[in-house]
């Protein structure tokens, strides 16, 4: 294998593990339930290209509201 090949693995690599960071920190960042949470995280870190792809697709799209905030509807 060559050099370039090899360094383009590592840069492909790289990037989804810190594609696959992002989705689950956004996993815990959203106002699903903890058991919903855990088996996101879970299914991102076992399967990494496929969970994140699957997050993308069918993740919970919300973020919890900080507590005391409130959202003014017109």
């Amino acid at each position: 294998m060559t050099t370039f090949v090899s360094l383009m693995l590592i840069a492909a690599a790289v990037i989804i593990v810190l594609l696959d960071l992002w989705a689950i920190v956004s996993v815990f960042r959203s106002d699903k339930g903890v058991n919903a949470k855990a088996l996101w995280a879970l299914l991102i870190a076992i399967f990494p290209v496929l969970g994140l792809a699957i997050w993308g697709i069918a993740g919970p799209r919300g973020l919890a509201q900080p507590p005391g905030s409130t959202e003014q509807g017109e």
